[in-house]
């Protein structure tokens, strides 16, 4: 099983939430969102002297290295990354699987720990609102990239499954994904039909909306506990600001072992 990772409200753990992402574009269109140009100041957005400063700070909370030797820095491009559309849940006519939710960039610490820096476009500049262990983003797209050259590799986060789509075809790239949809995958038409069954009834306007239940659930009937293994917790950021000490900055601490 996959160990806890912590996972922030604002990247939409439920389809209510996803409804209005920081930065929206389908997989299919070339978005500026996900232009070479926003790519770049994202990376100079996650280099800033600042979020470095509290990168060091971030690598050095539990001791593993020290403040003055974290010496963090960025590595690689930042990369688009997109979670599953409501619109394709809903079923709508030419909807992308998939919409954008922020650029990731990975640091790294000098003792070789890893982080996610995501930035959303505000207004006109790009910032980073979010720090979170581990290199999750890149390495799912490279894995993407790898596995269907041309695709998109989006994450359903609802159950933590990350795939990679392209044409009418969805493979897995994680062991969620496969539990989700099989090994070889499935096509396009066949999970936009199980999205549907798990979470029709959760969209935006939807008696799950109105209740005010959103903000997670797992797929099966019976809640997973929060002391398990395999479980989906959802902290606040706005509770994680105060951690970071850098203004608009939520940091998190995903646990998780080795995965291929």
């Amino acid at each position: 099983m996959k160990p806890t990772r912590l996972v922030p409200a604002v990247i939409a753990v439920s389809l209510v939430a996803l409804a209005a992402p920081a930065a929206v574009a389908g997989p299919s269109d070339p978005s500026p969102l996900a232009s070479a140009e926003s790519r770049a100041a994202a990376r100079q957005a996650a280099s800033a002297p600042a979020t470095l400063d509290t990168l060091a700070r971030f690598f050095s909370r539990d001791g593993k290295v020290a403040l003055k030797a974290a010496d963090p820095h960025i590595e690689g491009d930042a990369v688009p990354v997109y979670a599953l559309s409501p619109q394709f849940v809903a079923g709508k006519a030419g909807a992308p699987v998939a919409q954008l939710e922020y650029l990731a960039s990975t640091a790294v610490a000098a003792d070789g720990q890893k982080a996610s820096l995501w930035t959303v476009r505000q207004d006109a500049t790009w910032k980073v609102v979010n720090i979170a262990t581990g290199d999750d983003e890149s390495r799912y797209a490279a894995a993407g990239a790898a596995k269907l050259p041309g695709g998109t590799v989006f994450q359903e986060p609802q159950i933590n499954a990350w795939y990679v789509e392209k044409g009418s075809k969805v493979l897995p790239l994680d062991e969620d994904a496969v539990k989700a949809i099989g090994a070889g995958g499935t096509t396009l038409a066949g999970y936009q039909k199980r999205v549907a069954t798990a979470y029709g009834d959760k969209l935006p306007g939807s008696a799950y909306d109105r209740s005010g239940k959103a903000g997670g659930y797992a797929e099966t009937a019976a809640p997973r506990g929060a002391g398990s293994d395999d479980s989906l917790t959802v902290v606040s950021v706005a509770g994680a600001v105060l951690v970071s000490g850098l203004a608009g900055v939520g940091v998190l601490r995903r646990r998780r072992g080795v995965r291929g």
